[in-house]
């Protein structure tokens, strides 16, 4: 897996975790990276400084500002999926396989699948991520 910083056109900087390096071009290629706040699909990497940590394998500990940042963007993304997106629950593998082969068509879902589930489709090339946790019902 690696993370690039991106940017779109309009300025909005986020981070996005990718297979590889081909998958983020691919997807780039296609047009299907969008920005989570604007939604525009004009994206691309920004640069990035390098995780540099103390001793070996060792990073620096996010700020309290990081941490609650990163919690915004989680709340939020989570609330943009339940608000314009179908929850399909169980059948999501099923659904997600529908419209990446063509058989349904193209909208945004959510639903659940095991990690089992999650790799097979990663493995098919069907776009999935993991939705971020509703961190409010887990405190």
């Amino acid at each position: 897996m690696i993370v690039y910083a991106l940017r779109c056109v309009d300025d909005h900087v986020y981070e996005a975790w990718f297979k590889d390096s081909a998958a983020f071009d691919a997807q780039a290629r296609e047009g299907k990276l969008t920005c989570p706040v604007c939604l525009s699909h004009k994206v691309e990497k920004a640069p990035m400084a390098p995780a540099l940590g103390n001793s070996v394998g060792e990073r620096n500990a996010p700020s309290p500002a990081d941490m609650r940042r990163a919690r915004q963007f989680m709340t939020g993304l989570r609330k943009y999926m339940e608000e314009n997106a179908e929850n399909v629950g169980r059948r999501f593998p099923e659904e997600a396989r529908k419209i990446h082969y063509g058989e349904t068509e193209e909208r945004p879902i959510y639903g659940e699948a095991s990690l089992v589930e999650a790799k097979e489709l990663i493995e098919e090339g069907v776009d999935v991520a993991p939705l971020p946790p509703d961190l409010d019902e887990a405190n």
